[in-house]
């Protein structure tokens, strides 16, 4: 079984129906969520602190746009400078500066393909802590989370509270599973 937020058909998934906002936000998500792996990735010499402290205020302001993207590529740069500095070797590293190639213009197709990467990106490092299994707990647990943001950004009211609190939950999962891994090796 294949875990993804894109169905074959493409449309029929969430993805395929989210709005720019809630695809960019998504993706915005994935990438915050994939950071406490710099923590164990060796070789890395700028940490995950400051990779997290260039994405915090675009959670605080994601209010989308052409703006909005410069800056969440300007963040985004940190992210792969501290995965440029990581071991060539390490598959966690890559799948970061996939994560971090922000698209061009704030236009739906772009933004859809960048979010199904980092969509991607994100359950590949939660399946790799899985032992490489699909349908892990971890790997399951985060396609979860992916279908939550994406539905509480769809809906009315605070959606984007709400999205970031349910990141920081992920991003505390993904740093106890990495942290776990880290003690065993």
């Amino acid at each position: 079984m294949s875990l993804s937020l894109v169905e074959p058909a493409g449309p029929d998934g969430r993805l395929g129906r989210a709005d720019e906002r809630a695809l960019a936000v998504s993706a915005l998500a994935c990438l915050d969520r994939c950071l406490p792996l710099l923590e164990y990735v060796e070789g890395v010499t700028v940490g995950a602190a400051a990779a997290d402290a260039a994405l915090r205020p675009l959670w605080e302001a994601a209010e989308g746009g052409e703006e909005w993207l410069g800056r969440l590529r300007l963040a985004a740069a940190a992210v792969v400078r501290a995965a440029d500095h990581a071991d060539r070797g390490s598959g966690l590293a890559e799948v970061l500066r996939r994560a971090a190639a922000v698209p061009r213009r704030y236009e739906a197709e772009e933004l859809r393909a960048w979010a199904a990467e980092c969509s991607a990106a994100a359950l590949a490092v939660h399946r790799q802590l899985d032992g490489d299994r699909d349908g892990g707990p971890l790997a399951t647990g985060e396609l979860r989370r992916q279908e939550r943001l994406l539905d509480l950004l769809a809906g009315d009211g605070d959606g984007l509270r709400a999205a970031f609190v349910q990141s920081t939950e992920g991003k505390r999962v993904l740093r106890a599973a990495a942290a776990r891994r880290a003690r065993r090796a």
